[in-house]
């Protein structure tokens, strides 16, 4: 006889899953500033918050990023065109703050293939784990000030028209190069998320 395991969460998450901070014994493997030093590209930075469908900030999310570096290569073996470009990973991690805000420090994207070849759009994938929901929700940044580019891209494409600025990073006054990108995990302002 066999028991069947009951469904968990995704979160609260325990401090120590969110590694950053030098705060245990152990190297941290992620954290939200995924520049090195040796890197090439436009620094940016990316800011949002974390609201549920009744428009109420979480707290506790967990949000992930990955993304090409800014020749469009992934740090990953199965991207072949990859050549030796520093020490990106181009993965970062961190936890929201009490007002559901988050923060990365990053560089910009460049284009990468599409399924059919075709150059996507600069964009980062986020991933957004919470309390209450059993698996992430996965959603793209794209940025604003990329309007060429992402009027062609095809991924964005599959999103309906009306829908697709909740997938833009909106530029911010400043003397970093800012996009702000809140998520809204449901409700009337609802993030496209992807099922993948």
């Amino acid at each position: 006889m066999s028991n069947i395991t009951p469904s968990q969460t995704v979160g609260p998450y325990f401090k120590y899953g969110l590694t950053p901070g030098h705060d245990y014994q152990w190297n941290d493997a992620f954290s939200n500033d995924l520049v090195t030093l040796d890197v090439s590209g436009e620094r940016i930075r990316m800011v949002g918050q974390v609201f549920d469908g009744a428009g109420a900030v979480i707290p506790d999310a967990m949000l992930e990023i990955w993304q090409a570096d800014a020749q469009g290569r992934f740090a990953n073996p199965q991207d072949t065109r990859a050549l030796p470009n520093a020490a990106f990973k181009g993965f970062g991690r961190c936890g929201a703050d009490a007002n559901g805000g988050y923060s990365f420090h990053t560089i910009r994207p460049g284009a990468v293939p599409g399924p059919d070849g075709k150059p996507q759009a600069p964009h980062v994938l986020l991933a957004v784990f919470a309390r209450g929901m059993t698996q992430q929700a996965i959603t793209r940044i794209y940025f604003e000030d990329q309007e060429t580019a992402n009027a062609a891209d095809p991924i964005l494409a599959l999103v309906p028209a009306e829908r697709r600025g909740t997938l833009i990073g909106r530029r911010e006054q400043g003397d970093v190069v800012t996009y702000r990108f809140d998520v809204y995990l449901q409700g009337d302002k609802e993030t496209v998320f992807f099922d993948l």
